[in-house]
């Protein structure tokens, strides 16, 4: 019999760019995953710059991870051994390089990763003069200014301490410090300190503790090594997360002679991290010795004072004027009893003057009143109506 069901549809064609796909009609991954490598092909060579991490040797090529010091970010790199051979054992985990590589895109594996051809070492001038450019910088912030330094507290509870997972670091600062403060206590962070790890574990050390109200002061530790293992701690990263920390943060990185850019940012630079547990922490037998000199100047200049005052209280006793203190008031009394004899005769003077005008006033007064004429027989003679008679007829 003939089969009378329908034939099934034909395919759609693929669309010819990705801004046509919907999802009706997507690409495959196998027909999307040449295009990628097609394009990224197509992209020259580029010198990369980063530090070497995981390197692997398979037959003829090395293997490699090229990280950013920056960002936690990394490449994968395949480079011949050969291109590689004059650096030497230099040539390692933690080399900070730069490669000339060609990006390539790993069809099966979906991945990015870059062909190198040529690497070399980054070199010390260069790196020298990147930190002094950063300084620079750094410096025209503000964030090396004394004004932002803050004092260290005398005597901290809780000291935060950022440190290697091994080494001579943490025992200078712990144990020195108790040395000179045993009620001392430290809330240790054990870090990498070297390396490509170091950046961003130091950093978030530095955070954490700072985020503790408990510290008061935060150390940052590290032994002594060489120009290029002490890198990170020149690190614009780094150096900005020290110069936001709020608590007072102290730098104890290398010998006295290196002079990585933390030390500049932060509140407090010591030599060493022996000198960093001095500056931090008190010596109880030096504030002892203090306080004992202290309370002996004290009497000391007490017991003068008294004995001064007493000189004095005595010297004063033995005057007249305190065995006898009413010697003060006798000239007063005699100017006194002087001025009020004065002033009595005075009165009595002028009082006696007076009554002598007011008699001889009294006499005249009489001489010239009426009344005496009157004394004599005379008389003021009225009518009835109260008419003087003038006239003797």
């Amino acid at each position: 019999m003939p089969d009378d069901s329908p034939a099934p549809a034909a395919p759609l064609p693929l669309p010819l760019k990705a801004a046509d796909t919907t999802p009706e009609r997507p690409w495959p991954v196998r027909h999307l995953a040449p295009k990628v490598a097609d394009y990224v092909a197509r992209m020259p060579p580029v010198w990369v710059e980063g530090q070497v991490l995981n390197v692997r040797r398979w037959n003829s090529l090395l293997f490699l991870t090229l990280r950013d010091t920056d960002l936690d970010m990394s490449l994968s790199v395949t480079l011949p051994a050969v291109a590689a051979m004059s650096l030497g054992d230099r040539f390692a985990d933690g080399a900070h390089v730069v490669v000339h590589a060609r990006p390539q895109y790993q069809v099966k594996k979906g991945a990015l990763g870059f062909s190198a051809d040529r690497v070399r070492l980054v070199g010390l001038g260069e790196l020298l003069a990147r930190i002094e450019h950063l300084k620079g910088v750094l410096a025209a912030e503000g964030l090396f200014d004394e004004s932002r330094k803050r004092p260290l507290p005398f005597l901290p509870a809780v000291v935060g301490l950022v440190c290697a997972q091994q080494g001579d670091a943490e025992h200078d600062v712990v144990s020195n410090a108790r040395a000179r403060w045993p009620g001392v206590q430290f809330e240790i962070r054990r870090v990498t300190v070297q390396g490509a790890e170091a950046v961003p574990s130091v950093t978030a050390a530095i955070a954490e503790l700072d985020a503790d109200p408990r510290v008061e002061v935060v150390v940052v530790a590290r032994g002594g090594g060489s120009f290029e293992d002490l890198l990170p701690f020149s690190n614009e990263t780094l150096v900005r997360a020290a110069a936001a920390c709020r608590t007072p943060l102290v730098s104890a990185i290398g010998h006295h002679m290196d002079a990585p850019l933390l030390d500049l940012v932060a509140d407090l630079r010591a030599s060493t991290p022996t000198d960093a547990a001095k500056r931090v922490v008190p010596d109880v037998t030096e504030e002892r010795a203090r306080i004992a000199q202290a309370r002996t100047r004290t009497r000391a200049a007490l017991t003068h004072r008294l004995a001064r005052e007493q000189a004095a209280l005595n010297h004063w006793r033995t005057r007249p004027v305190m065995a006898r203190p009413e010697t003060l008031v006798d000239p007063h009394e005699r100017t006194l009893r002087d001025q009020t004899a004065r002033g009595r005769a005075v009165l009595d003077a002028a009082l006696a003057h007076a009554a002598t005008a007011t008699a001889r006033l009294a006499g005249q007064m009489r001489s010239l009143s009426p009344a005496a004429t009157l004394e004599r027989g005379y008389a003021v003679v009225q009518r009835a109506d109260r008419a003087v008679v003038r006239d003797p007829a």
